[in-house]
C-alpha cells in the first residue's frame, strides 16, 4: 500500500524532510504500527517518531488516534502537540 507520509514542526526539524511516500507490503495497518515502521528505519526516525513520545496523527487531515486503521493512498501527518500562550 501506497502512502503519503507528512512531518511538521520539531518532528520535520529532526528527520531534515517534510514529506515522503512510502510503499508498506500490507493491505493495512494502525497508526501505531506505521509509526512503529517508521520509527525503526534509522537513529533519527527511531528519536523523532518515539513511542514515549507524545506525537499527535492525522489521516487526510482528520485527528486519529493509534488505533486508527489507514489504508491504501491515506494522507498521514505526524506532529508534535500544539502549545498556545
Amino acid at each position: 500500500m501506497k502512502l503519503t507520509i507528512r512531518y511538521f514542526a520539531s518532528i520535520r526539524e529532526q528527520l531534515g524532510i517534510q514529506q515522503e511516500i512510502v510503499d508498506i507490503e500490507m493491505p493495512e495497518l494502525s497508526v501505531d504500527a506505521l509509526r512503529s515502521r517508521l520509527a525503526s528505519r534509522d537513529t533519527r526516525a527511531a528519536e523523532a517518531l518515539r513511542t514515549d513520545r507524545l506525537v499527535r496523527a492525522a489521516v487526510n487531515q482528520a485527528m486519529v488516534d493509534g488505533s486508527f486503521v489507514v489504508r491504501e493512498d491515506s494522507e498521514i501527518a505526524f506532529f508534535p502537540p500544539v502549545t498556545g500562550g
